[in-house]
């Protein structure tokens, strides 16, 4: 038969919805409810309710005082509750007391006291922000750029962050903009356009953190990305034809240093080379202006002791040195209009023709001429072989 079936009786020791109370069924709710008022109320001090006449007024009291004791217990577990605060690694907890801040909660387990005594708000110090800024500026040669970066940043005091300045965002975005105002306004365009976005964003980087130092913001800029810097675009067109001409410009400028660099080695080498002649030929010449001398001083040293063997040998030796470079000797034979002409080339090659005499010598001017001649030869001989011993 089902539970639940008409005419059932309500005693039934099966039925689990029942009054039956035996050992495999379970108690009344209504039951457990009073035994636990019951046991509350012993332990705050309550009466158990008893059968007297004056069992209500007792019975009453101690209700009350179960439901105080309940209401204590949960204050208790509320304040523990709220009490007790974990803050991660990358976070840092601000306490503030009645709205004044006390103290900055590090990393860890933190006991505080319940709100609304003290909040605890939680601030993640690790976590990279960013704020972009775009801009339109002036350049120190007088042109106007659009400037677009974006500033990365942490917190890196969370009480300056939170009370030191209102809007520590804001404060950061002026910042920005009169940091990158003041390099930008002492760069000329050619620098910022080209080669010169580094630099710009590490002087940027510099001033910004400078001015939030400055104001105690509590920020740590981490970096600062600058998109390449470009003209307006109603003077695009011009600032490209001025930049093609500047990549001209500087193609020029290698070609150029190429053809330097080609031909200064080469210049120098003919330089060191024409410096290697010139000492070499400094050489030869000291050396024989050396030797002459050397030579001087000896012959003077043999005419001081015979000067006019000296002399003679001298004589001898520089007409040798003269009449062996000439093929054709014309000597006077001593008769005034008279010329005896020596082919000595032809001589030399055993060629000679006999002597060619003007017409107007004769036969015997020729004989006296020939004599003049070997006694010439016969004192050279006589004076060579003086000089000799």
């Amino acid at each position: 038969m089902a539970w639940n079936e008409p005419g059932k009786d309500d005693k039934d020791p099966n039925d689990p919805w029942g009054g039956g109370h035996n050992g495999n069924s379970p108690p009344d709710l209504d039951e457990v409810i009073k035994n636990m008022q019951a046991k509350l109320a012993g332990v705050f001090g309550g009466k158990k309710s008893g059968g007297s006449s004056g069992g209500g007024r007792t019975a009453g009291s101690g209700g009350n005082s179960g439901f105080l004791g309940l209401v204590a217990v949960l204050l208790l577990i509320y304040a523990l509750f709220n009490s007790i605060y974990i803050i991660d690694e990358p976070e840092r907890g601000v306490v503030l007391r009645f709205g004044k801040y006390v103290r900055t909660l590090n990393p860890g387990l933190n006991f505080c006291f319940p709100r609304p005594i003290e909040e605890v708000y939680r601030i993640n110090v690790n976590k990279i922000r960013s704020e972009k800024h775009h801009a339109t500026m002036l350049t120190n040669d007088e042109n106007i750029v659009d400037i677009e970066l974006a500033v990365q940043y942490k917190i890196k005091d969370v009480k300056n962050y939170l009370f030191n300045v209102k809007g520590p965002d804001m404060t950061l975005l002026q910042a920005t903009e009169s940091a990158i105002r003041n390099v930008i306004g002492h760069n000329n365009m050619d620098f910022i356009l080209t080669k010169g976005r580094g630099a710009i964003a590490a002087d940027t980087q510099k001033l910004i953190q400078k001015t939030l130092d400055n104001y105690q913001a509590g920020i740590l800029v981490t970096s600062v990305n600058m998109l390449p810097a470009k003209p307006p675009e109603q003077v695009k067109d011009a600032f490209d034809d001025v930049k093609k001409a500047s990549e001209d410009k500087q193609r020029l400028i290698n070609q150029a240093l190429a053809y330097q660099n080609e031909i200064i080695p080469k210049s120098h080498g003919k330089a060191a080379r024409l410096v290697e002649d010139a000492l070499a030929y400094k050489a030869r010449i000291v050396a024989q202006a050396e030797g002459q001398a050397s030579r001087f001083e000896q012959l003077l040293t043999e005419y001081e002791k015979a000067p006019k063997v000296t002399r003679d040998r001298l004589y001898l030796e520089s007409l040798e040195s003269v009449l062996s470079r000439n093929k054709k000797i014309f000597l006077d034979a001593g008769d005034g209009d008279k010329i005896l002409y020596l082919p000595v080339g032809e001589v030399s090659s055993e060629k000679a023709p006999k002597p060619l005499l003007p017409s107007s010598v004769s036969p015997q001017g020729s004989k006296s001429s020939s004599e003049s001649v070997d006694r010439g030869m016969r004192e050279r001989d006589e004076l060579r072989k003086r000089s000799a011993r």
